[in-house]
């Protein structure tokens, strides 16, 4: 498994080793050693995955920017099928990189995987016709505690690669503004 920093230290990409042959491809997904020693290079905290979730999407729904004040939730994601413009904004007032947003295309073709960990807000825009997105959290899915921050902020300006209008869920229509959102301290 390869880790790729991004401009976001705690953030990183990673790229895990294909071995494929005309048979077909393996790779290892999950590496809880390899994860573990390079997550404790960025961050003091201990990791474990409680969950694991898959959502299947068409073409320019985007889900998110999601995010739970309580129970905050570390997620490891991926594409199994089609493709998606992920992204993730950093909502740590005391953080250097605070409301920075990182982003990176996940496909089934590049099999790359994004580690967005706890104190961000998450989303991803599908781009392909159809997607299965896979993810692990690590922490349960409580709904009295998600926020929704608005995938439009003119404050953030991220670079949606859009063809169109996007899909989206009535809460996701009303996503809070950066400036009003509640942010982890």
């Amino acid at each position: 498994m390869k880790f790729i920093e991004t401009s976001i230290p705690e953030v990183c990409i990673i790229e895990p080793d294909v071995f494929g042959d005309k048979r077909g491809f393996f790779i290892e997904s999950y590496n809880e050693q390899k994860f573990m020693d390079h997550i404790q290079k960025t961050s003091d905290q201990k990791i474990s995955f409680v969950q694991d979730n898959h959502s299947r999407s068409s073409k320019n729904v985007l889900r998110g920017l999601h995010y739970q004040i309580k129970h905050p939730q570390g997620k490891l994601v991926r594409v199994v099928s089609g493709e998606v413009f992920d992204v993730v904004v950093d909502l740590r007032k005391n953080s250097p990189t605070f409301g920075r947003w990182v982003g990176e295309i996940l496909s089934e073709e590049n099999k790359k995987m994004l580690w967005v960990p706890p104190g961000f807000a998450h989303a991803f825009l599908v781009l392909s016709e159809t997607t299965d997105f896979l993810y692990k959290t690590t922490d349960y899915y409580a709904p009295e505690h998600e926020r929704t921050l608005a995938w439009n902020d003119p404050d953030l300006a991220i670079d949606w690669p859009l063809d169109g209008s996007p899909t989206l869920s009535d809460k996701d229509k009303t996503g809070t503004l950066f400036k009003q959102c509640e942010v982890y301290k």
